[in-house]
């Protein structure tokens, strides 16, 4: 096998963290992610991370996409998508996501930072905090 054949395999192998399994530290990887045990410290992935419904992340979490389907301690930053399931419980703040979704039952408790790709130029020049629908009211 072709040393490029061998890195494109490897790059899609996913790496797990089961049940009954507790890791501390720094976590980079260039496949997707899922957790089942316990991870404590900073996960930086180039795929997905899902952190399953019964697993425990006290970690700053970096992404391209994030589920979480159990509970979190820390910021979530992605570059897409951030899921949260009706099971899902997140601690912290959401960075830079382009989309959230909190199913039915799912917490997030914290902040929501979601990035604007093109923000409307009036939304640049105010300084205003008079929320729109009473400007017409004070005038």
């Amino acid at each position: 096998m072709s040393r490029s054949k061998a890195s494109r395999h490897q790059a899609a192998t996913d790496t797990l963290i089961g049940k009954g399994t507790e890791i501390e530290g720094t976590l980079a990887c260039e496949a997707n992610l899922r957790i089942e045990g316990k991870f404590n410290g900073v996960i930086e992935s180039k795929g997905s991370v899902v952190v399953g419904e019964h697993a425990v992340a006290r970690s700053h979490i970096h992404a391209r996409e994030v589920i979480i389907a159990g509970k979190v301690y820390g910021d979530v930053t992605t570059l897409g998508r951030l899921t949260i399931t009706a099971t899902g419980q997140m601690f912290g703040d959401v960075l830079g996501a382009t989309s959230l979704v909190i199913t039915e039952g799912g917490i997030l408790h914290g902040a929501s930072k979601m990035e604007l790709k093109d923000a409307p130029e009036e939304m640049e020049q105010e300084t205003d905090n008079t929320p729109r629908y009473l400007e017409s009211e004070a005038g």
